[in-house]
């Protein structure tokens, strides 16, 4: 006779594999356009897809509201967006990472001056 071993996972190794086989969270990566909210940031995203017809690539974009809990993304960045469960009423994905700053939030905030003075005082 034939002697048959069966091996049984430990909770801790079947927990492992169940996260593994669970899907993971939906990410994307876009531009900030709009900063104006607290601890919200808008995202715009850039579809590219070949019509299914004439196989010409067209551009989409579309808009998604995710959380920023610092408020360290600026206009202009780029950044990465995880989906999240419902923060509100439209907020469900939040930041991940800001992969590139924009080179237009680096400059200092300058007001130019009236009449096309220069703005170096005179003495």
């Amino acid at each position: 006779m034939a002697e048959t071993t069966v091996t049984t996972a430990t909770p801790a190794e079947a927990a492992l594999s169940s996260d593994q086989a669970a899907p993971r969270r939906n990410e994307k990566v876009g531009q900030v356009v709009s900063t104006k909210m607290q601890k919200t940031i808008v995202v715009e995203i850039e579809m590219r897809k070949a019509h299914p017809k004439y196989k010409r690539v067209m551009k989409s974009n579309k808009k998604f509201y995710a959380h920023d809990e610092q408020n360290s993304a600026r206009v202009g960045d780029v950044v990465r967006i995880r989906e999240t469960r419902p923060l509100s009423k439209l907020k469900r994905w939040s930041l991940e990472e800001i992969i590139r700053r924009s080179s237009l939030s680096a400059l200092p905030d300058e007001k130019p001056s009236r009449n096309g003075e220069n703005p170096v005082e005179t003495v």
